[in-house]
């Protein structure tokens, strides 16, 4: 599984790249897209729309669930991929590149201090397997 350096990650999976001007760009990563399965529908916001860190700003459907995007940072939408809602498998064949959901304005750009970095966030999907796992582990 990929977790490139240049990301910044939330608990929920999603990522986010920091760009220049206080943009930055946002999609689900390559675990979250692993753990949904085949990706049926996506649902995106409005150019413009402003939203808040940790608000709801897309949908992603797979043949298994429906998920909820959240926001990593707060913002106002620039540009959404539109390409995605006809071809929404793109997220599962590339998360971290032509897969990518919404790039905003950033409002508190300090937001980003609070994400995980990739080694924080590979431990942490480790962490969140081996508890999913260990379940029915009787040597606790």
């Amino acid at each position: 599984m990929e977790f490139p350096s240049d990301l910044k990650y939330t608990k929920e999976h999603e990522w986010v790249r920091v760009e220049a001007d206080d943009e930055a760009v946002i999609g689900i990563t390559d675990f979250a897209q692993d753990q949904l399965g085949e990706i049926v529908f996506v649902e995106l916001p409005e150019v413009n729309e402003e939203f808040s860190k940790e608000e709801n700003i897309a949908t992603v459907e797979s043949v298994k669930a429906v998920s909820d995007v959240y926001a990593p940072v707060s913002g106002t939408v620039l540009e959404v991929n539109v390409d995605l809602p006809n071809v929404p498998g793109t997220i599962n064949e590339d998360p971290y590149g032509d897969g990518w959901m919404v790039r905003i304005k950033m409002t508190d750009p300090t937001e980003v201090d609070s994400l995980m970095d990739a080694d924080e966030y590979e431990e942490y999907v480790a962490e969140s397997s081996e508890e999913d796992d260990d379940f029915d582990d009787d040597d606790e």
